[in-house]
Parts: C-alpha cells; structure tokens; sequence
C-alpha cells in the first residue's frame, strides 16, 4: 500500500517474477472497465478482492486502504512504500496520463496525491496507511526512500533463488533488510 505515485505497481510486479506469484492491481477492481473515473459498486468490488484472497499465493497493490480489511484474515505480509508526495508526483507525471483520464482527471489525481499527509478520517491516506501498518500484527515492511525499496526486492530476489536453489522451487521466507 501507499500513496499514488509511490511505485506499488512496479514493486509488485518484481516481487510476483521473483515468487512467482499472480499478482492483484486493486484499480483494476476498483473501477469500471473503460469508465475512467467511476468506481465499480462497493459489494462486487470487495467480492472481487475476497475472491482473488482466496488463491493459495498472491501479491495485491494499491492505495485501497480499507480493502486491506476484507483481505485481513488473508494477509501475511503487508509492505507501506511511504515516499515523498513530491516524489510520487514526479512519477505520475512521468508516466503521464493513464486509462483513458483527461487532463482534468490527471490533474486531480496530483492534488489528491499532494494531499495524502493532510487528508483526515480516510483509509487512503497516510494516517489510514498508518493505522493499518500499526495494527498489522504479522511480517511488515515500511520503506521511505527509493534506495530501501531497491534493498526490499534485492532482498526478495535473493531469498527466492536461494530458496528454489536449496529446495528446488518455492519462495523463501522475507526478512527485512534493515
């Protein structure tokens, strides 16, 4: 989880080559297929999110935070990438605008961004990802800079061929690298 912009796509998308493991983008249930900026209904959405839960592995990324609470019981590692909201904005606007948003949508999304530190009383922000992250009780990772998300899927990577090498196949466990 984290802010938009802070590069939970592309952290996911490492971290399921390296396990092997499907992984879950939680826009893609979270809006209307071709509608940018309509958000599916709440109930087909989180029986989509408890249902992709249910598979035996999986890596899932996005801002959602109350999402993590129809997952909860199925979580067994949270990892917050808690960057700079100047950072994220820089990576959004790099990647430019994205399904179908205009250029008033695009620019929304930065102010909502540039507003996750002051946002109150909202699973999708930094005080909702705090909350989740503290009362979090298995393996969790909070990564704050580029070089500790560089550090956390070098980590990953590692551990899994170390693992594959040793058992033949399979994930090992992750350990921070702090």
């Amino acid at each position: 989880m984290g802010n938009g912009g802070c590069g939970k796509t592309w952290l996911a998308r490492r971290l399921g080559n390296a396990l092997v493991f499907p992984v879950v983008h939680l826009d893609d249930m979270h809006w209307e297929l071709g509608r940018c900026g309509v958000a599916r209904d709440r109930g087909l959405r989180d029986a989509d999110v408890q249902a992709a839960a249910q598979a035996d592995t999986w890596i899932m990324e996005g801002i959602y935070g109350q999402l993590v609470n129809v997952v909860s019981g199925r979580i067994s590692a949270l990892v917050w990438i808690d960057l700079p909201e100047e950072e994220c904005i820089a990576n959004i606007k790099q990647r430019g605008t994205q399904r179908g948003e205009s250029q008033e949508q695009f620019q929304d999304l930065l102010n909502w961004v540039a507003e996750y530190r002051t946002r109150a009383k909202n699973w999708n922000s930094f005080e909702g990802h705090s909350k989740l992250f503290a009362g979090f009780p298995g393996r969790k990772w909070h990564l704050s800079s580029r070089n500790e998300i560089a550090a956390f899927v070098e980590h990953v990577i590692r551990s899994s061929a170390a693992a594959t090498d040793v058992s033949g196949g399979g994930a090992a466990e992750c350990r921070s690298p702090k």
